[in-house]
């Protein structure tokens, strides 16, 4: 029987289609054309049956559609989902809109504030203690009323969120019944869209889930009315992938797991490609039209508990993906005196200035213009009537005007690659982000590389990271859609836990519950049991601390070594006499669909390549332009070369070679080693300087990161109220991450203090503290941690960071150091000077206990 595998795109739609024989058809289409088809997807398998529009299709002939789709992405985005109602405690009407306090765009001079999901509010009288005990019984008459209120103004969908009630989900549940009884058709209660803590990230989940809940039932009706998959039907089966990465049957597909759907294809189709030549260590790079995103595998999907998506907060479990706004439309620009690229986009309309409609020049200008890209090899689709090819001459025109604003004197071939050089970059510090950041040795990896735009650039970014492999599947262009029909059926329960390991009897109990639930969830749906494996995880944190790891629930000596072991490798230090908690218990339900592709080897051709110009090492060459599709196995190409296919060009490096292996995949490996070093000179470079500067600010980010997920302040952890940067030899600021402006403009100050009191005596591993407003402090709970950072012989300081926190309280007269009456610095706290808080690498905590304790107060 048939089986096809759709991505929905935002642009585009995939489909893989495996024929009853199990051949293998891709097709691609504009996911809206309305006066063409009224859905794609459809549309395309149509299309592929060798249907005419009037004819039904028969499904009969279909085993199965598998299907990722951005319908709900696109109405959040967009802002077009179902008019919702929310019914929270009393007193927090306000709740979502103020969140954590969290500004992330505190450089912004014209904030614009994400507009809400949910049109009305309705505070209920009812509340329900930490420990269960009934403060305010729940209003009956008051929620009747509301809901009446609010269905009489054309509300059907509602979202429930009150206080406590992941643990004591009591009035939920009344609340839930009433709407029922009020008419409304989509309910979403928080306890059942994330049974965890935080009422605020579980109430956005509930909203969430009812705003885009009713126009994800619209289009799988839709959808399964076209194929006439009835419920409970086996033939055609319709199933949709989760944002965790796998799929289930679409009467169990709701709008809080549809999120990350497309992509979440594409992080499965990279892990199991991959996986057929013995690749487990894997960086997955899909650069497309206007961003980029990466992801990272070694040995297990990764998955964010937290994540926000256009201005929204959730709490589900999706598949980590990090997103960069850099891809071929990204902008090129001059601006303050520097060459940037990004984060603005050309879009699909005007384009890139090779486009034909007038654009701004782009990424894919860069490439036009250095030869990587082939106008011949592009269909002639172009211009104001669609009908023209890629326009070089007007890309070369727009760099010779952008080079004489840039007063350089440099080719338009030199300045065209510069830009190239920061795009890379950009894109090599989102994968530092998902990797290095996190401890994770990248030069180990291979580069599974996917998206229409990514084998530009794919040696490049390789190069910038120091990894030696890159691997291209046949169909990396529809890898998402592909994806979709090689993944599993999974189901994940969550339970938030928050003890320690004496109740281990009781965890055991819980995930006991658990599996059985994910367990029967899949094999609901037609999966043997002998075919369903479970995963039992604990996330685990130190008392007192937020930042959880993940490690298998195990006797407790175990997760004790595992939580070290992560925590020492994820921050570079384990916490000491930590008393650990269990804060969370997931069992995850993993059922194999036994979907296996092996591609077929390419026969050898003896088809000779043709011949292209493109610019490389300084300079125009004759390359070889070599069809990918007659490539057979064991061929190799030394680069440079172009190696084309319909659904993007391969751009294979100086010093790279690229070899036909097994099922038609490139492997590209560095041939020769890459040159580590190189010296600039000391004439100011522009290019070189936006690539120090985005690389000095990465490091800053990636200090913040790390503060942010090891802290047990709130300030720091959920409000953000601090600062990094970097510093050079003399104190004087170098870069910073986009934080906190009054702490930035005056740490230098702090800096310089401390390197000019302690001059000659700062000794690797040294760290500092200090608060005084004399010496560059802002007020006293604005507390500065400096650190000198030595060469590799110990003997020089090369440059010091620094971060800056806000803490609760650091002593005075009253609780949170801000008396309105004080009249001298010491009221406000304990003023701290030059103090050394470690010492050669060891924390100094007596002598800092006695320090936070020598106020007046």
């Amino acid at each position: 029987m048939w089986q096809f595998w759709v991505d929905r795109g935002g642009t585009f739609t995939d489909i893989v289609a495996k024929t009853p024989e199990g051949r293998l058809h891709t097709y691609k289409l504009l996911s809206e054309n309305p006066e063409a088809y009224e859905d794609a997807a459809i549309y395309g398998i149509r299309n592929l049956l060798g249907l005419s529009e009037a004819e039904p299709i028969p499904k009969e002939k279909i085993g199965a559609v598998k299907m990722g789709t951005t319908v709900a992405t696109n109405a959040l985005l967009e802002r077009k989902g179902e008019p919702t109602l929310l019914l929270i405690t009393q007193g927090l009407g306000d709740l979502l809109r103020i969140g954590y306090q969290n500004r992330p765009r505190l450089f912004d001079l014209n904030i614009q504030l994400p507009e809400l999901l949910y049109g009305e509010v309705a505070e209920i009288e009812e509340r329900i203690a930490a420990d269960g005990q009934v403060l305010q019984p729940c209003n009956i008459a008051q929620a009747k009323q509301a809901l009446a209120a609010a269905f009489a103004k054309g509300y059907r969908s509602v979202a429930i969120a009150l206080m406590h009630s992941y643990r004591y989900p009591a009035h939920e549940k009344i609340l839930g019944n009433l709407a029922r009884q009020a008419g409304f058709s989509q309910i979403s209660l928080s306890h059942e869209a994330s049974p965890l803590i935080k009422l605020v990230s579980r109430g956005d989940t509930a909203v969430v889930d009812a705003y885009l809940s009713p126009i994800l039932r619209r289009y799988v009706r839709q959808v399964s009315n076209a194929l006439g998959a009835a419920e409970q039907e086996k033939s055609p089966r319709l199933m949709f992938m989760r944002s965790n990465g796998g799929l289930t049957d679409a009467s169990l597909f709701e709008g809080r797991d549809a999120i990350l759907s497309g992509p979440a294809g594409g992080v499965v189709g990279m892990v199991r490609t991959a996986a057929e030549l013995g690749y487990d260590k894997l960086i997955g790079f899909d650069m497309g039209g206007t961003s980029t995103d990466v992801c990272h595998y070694a040995g297990e999907f990764e998955r964010s508990f937290e994540t926000e998506v256009a201005g929204v907060r959730m709490r589900a479990p999706m598949m980590s993906i990090h997103t960069v706004a850099a891809g071929g439309g990204s902008l090129l620009s001059y601006r303050d005196g520097r060459m940037q690229v990004g984060p603005e986009s050309a879009g699909a309309n005007p384009g890139p200035a090779a486009y034909r409609r007038d654009g701004p020049l782009t990424v894919t200008d860069c490439n036009v213009l250095l030869g990587k890209l082939q106008p011949h090899l592009f269909p002639a689709v172009f211009g104001q009537n669609s009908d023209q090819p890629l326009d070089k001459a007007v890309v070369n025109k727009k760099f010779q005007a952008l080079a004489h604003e840039i007063g350089i004197e440099k080719s338009i071939e030199e300045l065209a690659e510069g830009f190239l050089r920061i795009a890379v970059e950009n894109m090599a510090n989102a994968i530092k982000k998902i990797s290095v950041q996190r401890g994770y040795d990248v030069t180990r990896y291979t580069l599974n590389c996917f998206g229409g735009a990514g084998g530009q650039h794919a040696c490049l970014v390789a190069d910038a990271l120091g990894i030696e492999r890159v691997f291209i599947h046949p169909f990396a262009g529809v890898l998402s859609a592909f994806g979709m029909g090689l993944a599993d059926v999974r189901a994940l329960r969550e339970h938030q836990f928050g003890k320690g390991f004496s109740a281990l009897a009781e965890a055991e109990k819980v995930m006991a519950d658990l599996v059985e639930k994910a367990r029967s969830e899949v094999a609901s749906q037609a999966i043997p049991m002998d075919q369903i494996t479970m995963k039992k995880m604990a996330h685990i944190r130190p008392e007192g601390a937020q930042q959880t790891l993940e490690v298998p629930f195990a006797a407790p000596q175990n997760m004790t070594a595992a939580f070290e072991a992560a925590h020492q490798q994820r921050f570079g230090f384990c916490p000491e006499d930590a008393v650990l908690l269990i804060d969370m218990l997931t069992a995850e339900a993993v059922g194999s669909t036994g979907e296996t592709v092996k591609m077929p080897d390419m026969p050898r051709n003896q088809t000779p390549p043709q011949q292209a110009e493109m610019w490389s090492q300084g300079a125009y060459r004759t390359v070889p332009l070599i069809e990918r599709g007659l490539m057979s196995k064991g061929q190799i190409v030394e680069g440079p070369a172009i190696l084309s296919e319909p659904t993007g060009t391969n751009i294979l490096e100086q010093g790279w070679h690229a070899e036909c292996v097994e099922g038609g995949a490139l492997i590209l490996a560095r041939a020769v080693p890459l040159k580590r070093q190189d010296a600039i000179g000391t004439q100011v470079n522009p290019v070189m300087l936006e690539v120090f500067n985005n690389l000095f600010m990465s490091i800053a980010d990636q200090m913040g990161a790390t503060l942010a997920n090891t802290a047990y302040s709130v300030n720091i952890k959920e409000r953000y109220d601090f600062s990094c940067a970097l510093f050079d030899q003399a104190g004087d600021l170098v870069a910073n991450a986009p934080h906190v402006p009054v702490h930035l403009g005056s740490m230098s100050e702090s800096v310089r203090t401390i390197l000019r009191l302690n001059k000659g005596a700062i000794k690797p591993g040294d760290v500092f503290m200090m608060n005084n407003p004399y010496n560059g402090g802002t007020h006293l709970p604005d507390v500065t941690v400096v650190t000198p950072v030595f060469d590799t012989s110990g003997e020089q300081i090369i440059y010091t960071v620094a971060s800056r926190g806000h803490h609760a309280d650091i002593g005075g007269k009253t609780p949170g150091s801000a008396p309105p009456d004080s009249q001298i610095i010491h009221e406000e706290g304990v003023v701290i000077d030059n103090f050394l808080l470690v010492s050669q690498g060891q924390m100094r905590v007596a002598e800092t206990r006695a320090l936070l304790e020598s106020g007046e107060y």
